[in-house]
């Protein structure tokens, strides 16, 4: 059984992939994203669905230094 508290790697493949679909930073990749605004994300509420799950991801991750650990796996996807 896995974690639910514990991203899998589709997430995280995910995250280095997807593009923002509008707004502000629309057409930049999610790992790309400032916590700005993401911490923005994080006061008014996160999108529905698999896009707000990857952006509720991403702000956990860069709030907590992890970035790191996607280095890897944006060398993949280019």
């Amino acid at each position: 059984m896995e974690d639910p508290g514990i991203p899998d790697n589709k997430q995280l493949l995910a995250l280095v992939s997807t593009r923002m679909p509008y707004g502000k930073y629309k057409d930049w990749y999610l790992y790309r994203l400032p916590v700005s605004y993401l911490e923005w994300f994080a006061r008014k509420g996160f999108p529905k669905g698999k896009l707000g799950d990857l952006l509720q991801l991403m702000y956990v991750i860069k709030l907590n230094g992890l970035e790191d650990l996607l280095k890897p796996l944006i060398t993949i996807t280019k």
